[in-house]
């Protein structure tokens, strides 16, 4: 007898040992996934479901090891389901969808007034494995349950947008022009290394989360500055930049100004699971740098974060990304007029061309080709943080336009720098994405070759032999742009010279120039582009020496059919599709 109530006292015993041990994996757990230390909240959510069934796993997240415990007591802790969820946002907020795809899918099943996005990042999840079809039809299965319209059911339509996308981006005839590269192992370590800067001589710097030696047991997961002799496809030895570098803090993404003299760069940290950023700068001294100083409220609003800054080749304007008040929605991108200190003045927004109501960050500006670089998560894209690029100058942009694939990837793909030509910026690019990873950004070098264009015969644009009536609109035949953007294509040139000689051989003559599209997409984005189309289309008419007062430009995007878009059977009508996406002048004055 009493050998039997020996045996059931140890095995209480050991039950309760280990439903200590099942107790403090989820407390811990919890901590960890309040402060956003998502790599130690998924170890230690693992070890928790791993105990619930007796058996204890090892932690199923590498290259990162879990921080030593915090001893505070938590009164209060997740309940299993929420334990399988926010293991799941864990994996998520660490790009490693391969991890979190089943924990999502399991979350399906939970009640769906506590966890009502389980289906939208399941679906995100499944895209980014490239999963398209499943991903579609859980996109779908989102819309059909979350009917509030909100930013999550826009988001979840412009993913089934982005699907699309992706599959024509997939199928495009010049894939292989292009050539990516994996950049050599020296500048992909363990960890993330992206945000490539060239120096004047030849120097690659670049920020990176790399454990400082190789004998660093306890790495911590700091960014750092980092620089390195780079050619023959290979790096020589990588180091620290000489810059004053915290210990607790996270430092990175910098510009240099055009001279060298100056660098601009972010500083940041987690408080109360949320990263607050702001921009610095610092002095060359000899082959070293000053102690960053940080820049006042003209680029770090009080309350607001600020990061990613970029020099403008004329040294005078500093673009950033913010989230301060102002913006159009998340981070917006922004400039700051620079005095010869490089002290900021003034700061203002791009403007609602360039910046939409999701995230714009990472700027750069190619002089070359005059162009402005960003990642975008907002639009049409591949999904994640998209390249996007527009012409133009600090005040006034085009339209801008994702670069598709392979330069974008269904992950994310941010952090693009170019030494390419006015004529192809993509001629030789470094890029950072995390498309062949499982968790971090890496560096990639990308080549696009452009081939010697081929001689095409041109239509004849039909001569003006009458004075077209007035408040008449007339089809310009023969003007074309890119696809799905406002960027006017060259072969368009001949049909506009038409206009240009008849405004000069009629003196008092103004006219309207109107862009239609047809009913895909929403009304707002028709309109849009319909707009900066017949904007374009004047501009080029200005660039010809015609009279600004004599011309007037109008988009009215799906608004004006002159074919069905649809079949009586509802079917798709590409002819009438083709029919309605126009461009048209009318006379207002002879």
């Amino acid at each position: 007898m009493k050998r039997i109530l020996l045996i059931a006292a140890v095995a209480l015993m050991v039950v309760k040992a280990q439903a200590q041990f099942t107790y403090n994996y989820l407390r811990a757990a919890d901590q960890y996934y309040r402060k956003a230390d998502y790599n130690s909240a998924a170890e230690y959510y693992e070890k928790y479901l791993a105990s619930r069934k007796t058996v204890i796993r090892p932690a199923s997240y590498n290259p990162y090891t879990a921080q030593s415990l915090s001893k505070k007591p938590v009164t209060v802790v997740s309940s299993e389901q929420q334990a399988i969820y926010q293991l799941a946002e864990s994996y998520r907020l660490l790009h490693n969808y391969e991890k979190a795809a089943p924990y999502y899918e399991e979350a399906l099943e939970f009640d769906k007034t506590q966890f009502p996005l389980a289906p939208f990042h399941y679906a995100t999840a499944l895209r980014a494995l490239e999963k398209y079809e499943a991903a579609e039809k859980a996109f779908s299965y989102f819309l059909g349950i979350h009917e509030t319209e909100d930013e999550w059911r826009a988001a979840a339509q412009r993913e089934v947008r982005n699907l699309r996308f992706i599959q024509e981006q997939l199928n495009k005839k010049d894939l292989h022009l292009y050539t990516l590269h994996k950049a050599a192992t020296g500048l992909n370590a363990t960890g993330a290394s992206y945000a490539p800067v060239w120096m004047n001589d030849g120097t690659l710097l670049f920020t990176s989360t790399r454990p400082d030696s190789a004998s660093s047991k306890h790495h911590i997961h700091l960014n750092r500055v980092y620089q390195a002799a780079v050619g023959n496809g290979g790096a020589a030895t990588v180091r620290r930049v000489k810059l004053p570098q915290p210990k607790e803090e996270h430092q990175g993404v910098i510009s240099v100004t055009p001279d060298g003299n100056m660098m601009f760069l972010t500083r940041w940290k987690i408080a109360d699971g949320k990263k607050v950023s702001a921009i610095y700068r610092s002095k060359k001294i000899g082959e070293a740098w000053s102690e960053p100083e940080l820049l006042d409220g003209q680029v770090n609003a009080p309350g607001y974060s600020a990061q990613q800054p970029f020099v403008m080749p004329d040294g005078r304007h500093l673009l950033y990304a913010s989230d301060r008040k102002g913006g159009y929605g998340g981070f917006d991108l922004w400039y700051a007029e620079l005095d010869a200190n490089g002290i900021p003045q003034s700061s203002r927004n791009l403007g609602s061309t360039v910046n939409t109501t999701s995230n714009e960050q990472a700027p750069y500006f190619n002089a070359a080709a005059g162009m402005l670089v960003f990642s975008s998560d907002g639009g049409t894209g591949m999904g994640g943080y998209d390249f996007f690029y527009s012409k133009g100058n600090i005040d006034n942009w085009e339209m801008p336009v994702n670069f598709g694939y392979p330069v974008n990837s269904v992950k994310d793909d941010i952090y693009f720098t170019s030494k390419g030509t006015a004529d192809n910026i993509l001629q030789d690019v470094w890029l950072a994405s995390d498309r062949s990873a499982v968790c971090c950004l890496e560096l990639f070098s990308l080549t696009k070759t452009v081939p010697v264009p081929e001689v095409v015969k041109v239509e004849e644009p039909p001569v003006v032999k009458e004075e077209p009536p007035v408040e008449t609109p007339t089809v310009l035949e023969n003007v074309y742009y890119d696809f799905n953007v406002a960027t006017l294509k060259p072969e368009s040139y001949p049909a506009l010279d038409v206009l240009v000689d008849m405004l000069k051989e009629h003196p008092g003559m103004r006219i309207e120039i109107s862009a239609h599209t047809d009913s895909k997409g929403t009304d707002a984005f028709n309109q849009r582009l319909s707009e900066e189309r017949a904007k374009n289309c004047v501009k080029y008419l200005l660039s010809k020496g015609v009279e600004e007062s004599r011309l007037e430009y109008k988009g009215y995007g799906a608004t004006r059919p002159i074919a069905p878009n649809e079949h009586p059977d509802g079917t798709d009508n590409p002819e009438g599709r083709q029919q309605n996406r126009r461009t048209e002048f009318k006379v207002l004055e002879q």
